[in-house]
């Protein structure tokens, strides 16, 4: 790609300023600008250089390195302090060229329009579907990539575990669920260049909260919500204000026109939304949008608790009036696959008089009742977008696949049973420890941690949640960053403790995630299941000092082949 610098600026409002910070009225040069980069790393010539504010410095003190590496202009906030405004005097001294700088008030929020400027407003030209939700975000995104390009559709998608620019699927190298302005951009112009008529996008809370902008400028026609329980309060302070950055994804169905160029032709794309209605949230993303909404449910069957009596489950919202639906009943689910029926219970003719409509019944080599979920919002979305019927979809639902580190069952002959997941919040714990609990004939043993820099609220509830169900809790590194790990993982022991847990008896903090494993595994007998939780498909621990290579299964493979396991 290659454009000129005014040609981008002219999607947003900017003040043009020289690198002294004296203010200029007009631009000296007007560079052609081949690339858009936030870090100053992967500048090169002809590079638009974003410095961006960050949590423990400014991206100020790197455009000296951006400029040295051949930045040809530099979007900006706030001032510069003396050392770095002599920085950058000196290196344009040696490079004896004028560079623009572009001051504005967020430079990180104006990345997105003009990211999407640079690349010609791809999602102009896709069919786009977002998902949203706490958990259940990375498989829904793949189970719709897959069914439609099971329906002969050309499709791309960008999730946390993989992305696919239109072609088969890769590992995302990153942790970030939605990527910055500029990286989600370039994927859907990728995407377009590879023949893409759909794109699948994890839209997290970070994406969507206008703090960030990650997805702005983006115009979905279709968004999905799965769930919003406790999460990220680090960062939107309150659950309300999660909750409602999330919603933002139905609100922007309410600013795109939908009018797509689809291949080669103008067309006019059905926006709609859809909720989990067993979410109490479900009334709250449906009024965030004026376009339809859809709607889906086990009516609490896939998320029962162990030891639940219908009188003791917590009472389920009431399904809106008027909301189509799909309904999943008779949820049989299996250490290797996962069957259910559905129905259409709200479906009405011309005339608004209701119709009976056929039981569809679907079989899943995907394990895990949850998926349930995941299923029905997939086949929502692809049924509407592609005008498929649901009958002719199910059967596809067979092939799906599971990702990397979603319920990742490792057998090498081992005595026990062992499950990878990405399991992390107190929510995802009460969603897959009771299924595995009602048919572990022998202990539960988990192995987990959390976050560091990151929500601090969820820690002993984790620790609780474990300890209702688990026999045995192994608190082990995650991402520890910047804290102290054994001082987090004693927040997460509190809340075992609390519930019962002893420590050094049924509860062990062990930080080294290998050697956790090790210790797992020597613990383990016949019929128990050992759960390996919250790392999954990443492939690396993040210290305060350095990152290290870490891959979950491949840990847990070595570890196996240690005990004679292979």
């Amino acid at each position: 790609m290659k454009k000129s610098l005014s040609e981008l600026l002219q999607v947003i409002e900017h003040t043009r300023v020289s690198a002294d910070g004296r203010t200029a009225d007009t631009m000296q040069t007007n560079p052609e600008i081949t690339s858009l980069v936030f870090d100053s790393r992967d500048v090169k010539a002809d590079t638009l250089f974003f410095a961006l504010p960050g949590t423990h410095t400014t991206g100020n003190k790197f455009i000296p390195s951006a400029l040295k590496a051949g930045a040809a202009a530099v979007v900006f906030q706030d001032e510069f302090d003396e050392a770095t405004k002599n920085a950058i005097h000196e290196v344009l001294t040696e490079r004896k060229e004028s560079v623009p700088f572009i001051k504005v008030a967020d430079a990180r929020f104006v990345m997105a329009p003009l990211s999407a400027a640079f690349y010609d407003n791809p999602s102009k030209k896709l069919v786009v579907i977002g998902v949203t939700g706490t958990e259940g975000k990375s498989s829904t995104v793949a189970f719709i990539w897959q069914l439609l390009r099971l329906c002969g559709k050309k499709a791309g998608f960008i999730s946390t575990v993989q992305y696919s620019l239109g072609g088969e699927a890769i590992a995302n190298p990153q942790h970030q669920t939605t990527p910055e302005a500029p990286i989600i951009q370039h994927h859907l112009h990728e995407m377009l260049a590879a023949g893409c008529d759909y794109a699948v996008v994890e839209a997290s809370s970070h994406g969507l909260s206008p703090k960030l902008n990650r997805t702005g400028c983006i115009d979905f026609d279709c968004g999905v919500f799965m769930n919003v329980t406790l999460e990220h309060l680090e960062f939107h302070k309150t659950f309300e204000q999660y909750r409602d950055d999330k919603a933002n994804l139905f609100r922007t169905l309410d600013q795109c026109d939908h009018v797509k160029i689809i291949g080669g032709k103008k067309m006019t794309v059905p926006a709609f939304g859809i909720v989990n209605l067993e979410d109490p949230s479900a009334s709250y993303f449906i009024k965030a949008t004026k376009k339809p909404v859809l709607g889906f449910t086990t009516e609490g069957k896939a998320g029962k608790s162990a030891g639940e009596t219908s009188a003791e489950a917590k009472p389920l919202p009431p399904i809106p009036d008027g909301i189509p639906y799909l309904l999943a009943r008779n949820i049989a689910s299996a250490r290797f696959g996962l069957n259910f029926s559905l129905t259409e219970p709200n479906v009405v003719d011309e005339h608004a008089k209701p119709v009976q409509t056929p039981v569809i019944h679907i079989k899943s080599s995907l394990p895990g009742a949850f998926n349930a979920y995941n299923i029905m919002a997939a086949l929502l979305a692809v049924s509407r977008l592609t005008g498929t019927d649901l009958s002719a979809l199910a059967p596809l639902v067979e092939k799906l696949t599971p990702i990397k580190g979603r319920m990742t069952v490792i057998d090498k002959g081992q005595p026990f049973e062992l499950i990878v997941d990405y399991a992390h919040t107190p929510s995802s714990f009460e969603t897959i420890f009771p299924p595995l609990r009602r048919r572990c004939s022998g202990r539960m043993i988990a192995l987990f941690g959390s976050g560091g820099e990151r929500d601090t609220e969820k820690r002993p509830l984790q620790g609780q949640v474990a300890a209702r169900f688990c026999d045995v809790i192994i608190l082990t590194d995650e991402d520890p960053r910047g804290e102290d790990s054994v001082a987090l993982l004693k927040q997460i022991a509190h809340g075992a403790e609390k519930a019962g847990k002893v420590m050094d008896k049924d509860l062990f903090i062990t930080p080294e995630r290998p050697k956790a494993i090790r210790q797992a595994f020597a613990m383990a007998k016949k019929d128990d299941i050992v759960l390996l939780l919250g790392k999954a498909h990443e492939n690396s621990i993040i210290y305060k000092d350095h990152v290290m290579p870490y891959d979950e299964i491949s840990e847990a493979e070595k570890a196996l082949a240690e005990m004679g396991c292979n």
